[in-house]
């Protein structure tokens, strides 16, 4: 069972990196045309450590949370970790279907 969970992880972690890089370079270019100016993708109360305004670094830290979870197998932290890749499903998601080139 550990290990299916596990393979899902990663499996969504890397679709998320993939449209994470691509988010990305679109922000950049709305940056560049003085469309994006917010310091954050997400608020502080949405459970990330990080704020940036960028979706990397947040891919980053439940790249982390991963690895943390694959080493103590704690459900609190699972649970957190799952948490957050919804969340950057749903903004990723979000924010293709408005900024889609």
């Amino acid at each position: 069972m550990t290990k299916a969970i596990e393979q899902q992880l990663i499996e969504n972690i890397s679709v998320i990196l993939k449209k994470a890089l691509t988010a990305d370079a679109t922000l950049a270019d709305l940056r560049e045309h003085k469309k994006a100016g917010f310091k954050a993708i997400f608020t502080k109360d949405a459970g990330f450590d990080c704020s940036e305004n960028t979706f990397q670094p947040y891919v980053e830290e439940i790249a982390d949370d991963l690895l943390k979870w694959q080493e103590t197998k704690d459900q609190g932290l699972l649970i957190s970790l799952v948490k957050k890749i919804e969340q950057l499903f749903t903004v990723l998601a979000n924010f293709e279907q408005s900024y889609s080139q």
